[in-house]
């Protein structure tokens, strides 16, 4: 995480904590920062210094008045922009969520499997690694038929590989070692 977007995204998560609007803000600022992803023409004004603060405040009112947004977050784009610091928009906003998640307790896992995991699995996943991490878990889930069977679990850097393949993969592995 790049330490100059954690500084001004620790900024807003305490902020956003403090309102107790956390969910809003993470919400909010997710669709400004897609919103300046799609448009390199958004991006390029909202970075480009020649540009006079006042012409990007107006462009930043009208665009959060149009999204419905809080004042919070219009407050917090109106500091990026003076603070030369609009370019860096998606890395804040990725370093928000991850701090916002560390400060509430959540930690995020990536679960692959080689079939769609079932309501009742996917709790019971939850659970599992609730206990495995200490912390409530977010999982996000996605399927992968090469996998045969089981699943791999990405929380971090850390991968936890149950699947078939990689049984398979360990085995081979072993009969061509002896």
């Amino acid at each position: 995480m790049n330490a100059l977007a954690a500084r001004y995204a620790g900024a807003l998560v305490d902020v956003a904590l403090e309102n107790k609007q956390a969910d809003l803000v993470k919400q909010e600022l997710a669709a400004f920062a897609a919103m300046v992803r799609e448009s390199p023409e958004l991006h390029s004004f909202l970075a480009n210094p020649s540009i006079a603060r006042a012409s990007k405040h107006n462009v930043i009112e009208k665009l959060v008045e149009r999204m419905g947004a809080s004042r919070t977050l219009r407050n917090y784009l109106f500091v990026i922009v003076d603070h030369r610091r609009a370019g860096m928009l998606p890395e804040i906003e990725q370093a928000f969520s991850a701090l916002l998640d560390a400060r509430r307790g959540i930690t995020q896992a990536m679960v692959t499997s080689a079939e769609e995991l079932t309501a009742g699995e996917r709790a019971e996943l939850d659970v599992a690694l609730a206990k495995l991490t200490g912390k409530k878990v977010q999982a996000e889930f996605h399927t992968n038929p090469a996998l045969i069977g089981g699943a791999v679990i990405k929380i971090g850097s850390t991968i936890y590989d149950g699947s078939v393949r990689a049984r398979l993969d360990r085995l081979r592995a072993r009969m061509i070692s002896e």
